[in-house]
């Protein structure tokens, strides 16, 4: 079985064609992302055939459950897609589970270097994220969650999957994310479980951030994370539409005029090709 293993930002996917291929692609995740058994990722991410976009994107987390978006492994999928020769051009439209998404790829001698994904629209409803929330007002900001050892203060937002974000006091690369990941991802409020961001707010065009992705634990970049990180910041007027949010696998820009859809744009890059015997 060829794959190809890409990273964005440091989020790194294992890509397969899996378009004349049947595979149980949940167990074949749990089994190729393993880091020390395995290929090693943080997904894995599978082309289909599409009668309502160019190309059909699915995403599988290590623990095996499915994914419903992933700006970062959106932008390897393009890459993918276009250098493998799957499309005849540069702009092309991706059925996921949380919609069709538009991806521009930057082509420098063939290469795709860069490109830029939309997000789609977010979505701030309890019963659209989810979160059992009893809690009327909308978009929830300043939500107190109750764990074991402590109280955090989180905004909740879906970009198709579901976040909590928290503006910490406490320096990010400090913050117990390990610790704490876990408890917010798993806490009974998120029924489909959660993705959960820290940020510090830097200035009014940078943030600096940390992800814990549900299904996968700390990466060193998520997409979507960061696109919320960035949706939250500029309803709490902390940032302007444009802003990059600093990851610890790089940076990543986040456009959104406050009412339609978020684009995420950043780097792609290839780590290597190989045949996989399961």
């Amino acid at each position: 079985m060829e794959f190809s293993k890409f990273q964005a930002t440091g989020n790194d996917f294992i890509l397969l064609d899996a378009r004349s291929t049947k595979q149980d692609w949940a167990e074949l995740a749990q089994t190729m992302c393993r880091r020390h058994f395995g290929v090693g990722a943080d997904g894995l991410i599978t082309v289909h055939d599409s009668e309502i976009a160019d190309l059909k994107m699915r995403i599988f987390n290590p623990d095996g459950s499915e994914a419903e978006a992933c700006g970062n492994g959106l932008r390897c999928f393009a890459k993918y897609a276009i250098e493998g020769s799957m499309v005849g051009k540069t702009d092309l439209t991706i059925e996921t589970a949380s919609g069709i998404r538009q991806a521009r790829a930057c082509v420098l001698d063939g290469e795709v270097k860069h490109a830029e994904v939309s997000m789609g629209v977010p979505k701030f409803r309890a019963e659209e994220i989810p979160a059992d929330v009893d809690i009327d007002t909308v978009p929830i900001l300043g939500y107190s969650l109750e764990l074991a050892e402590c109280k955090l203060t989180l905004s909740l937002v879906s970009m198709g999957n579901p976040h909590a974000v928290s503006f910490t006091p406490v320096t990010v690369g400090d913050f117990p994310l390990s610790a704490l990941g876990p408890e917010v991802e798993k806490h009974p409020v998120f029924p489909h479980r959660t993705n959960f961001e820290i940020a510090n707010v830097l200035n009014r065009n940078e943030v600096k951030a940390r992800v814990w992705e549900r299904g996968v634990g700390e990466t060193l970049a998520c997409g979507s994370g960061a696109c919320a990180i960035a949706v939250i910041a500029r309803l709490l007027n902390y940032v302007e539409s444009q802003v990059d949010i600093m990851l610890p696998g790089g940076v990543l820009s986040i456009s959104w005029d406050g009412a339609g859809e978020v684009l995420l744009s950043g780097p792609v890059a290839r780590v290597f090709t190989g045949e996989y015997s399961n």
